[in-house]
């Protein structure tokens, strides 16, 4: 089972995937995309570490999410990533366009061949203005297309607001 979910910032998406990721009953591997590059931020990661569960592992991905996800699928595990818009952050900031459409590529190609239970995690970042900026109007932009192909291949898509979950695809959890 696949699952995406979808919100705007502070909407609890994360929480609902904790919470989706500790119902499942299986081993659940907490898959960050999250660089601490300031106070703020670091303030943010710990936040969601002292939420989650110890005995949960956490790997760090700042990059290559589909070798991370291969290497970690388990039919016996949960694979909780959060979140992918961070991921595409990592990618527009540190990588050539070529990286960027491979990583994402690579990525949507191993969705089928992963085993055990997936969620993702993401901002929906298209439902304001459209950016002033070039780098900003790409991300938007690349993260609208991303989370398009990836709700085809997903068999759940949620989309939260204010802590609530609203099923775009599949069951309401």
């Amino acid at each position: 089972m696949r699952s995406l979910i979808l919100g705007g910032a502070r909407s609890g998406k994360s929480a609902l995937a904790e919470r989706l990721a500790t119902q499942s009953g299986l081993e659940v591997i907490y898959i960050a995309t999250a660089e601490a590059g300031d106070a703020e931020m670091q303030a943010r990661i710990e936040q969601h570490r002292m939420r989650r569960p110890a005995h949960w592992r956490t790997v760090e991905c700042r990059r290559e999410l589909a070798a991370t996800l291969l290497h970690e699928a388990a039919p016996t595990r949960c694979l909780l990533v959060d979140c992918l818009t961070l991921w595409l952050s990592n990618l527009l900031c540190d990588a050539d366009a070529a990286a960027l459409d491979t990583e994402q590529h690579a990525l949507l190609q191993a969705l089928p061949d992963l085993r055990g239970r997936l969620i993702l995690v993401s901002n929906e970042v298209g439902q304001g203005v459209v950016p002033m900026g070039e780098l900003s109007r790409r991300f938007v932009d690349t993260a609208g297309r991303l989370h398009q192909a990836l709700a085809a291949q997903c068999e759940q898509v949620l989309w939260v607001a204010a802590g609530l979950p609203l099923a775009l695809k599949g069951d309401r959890p």
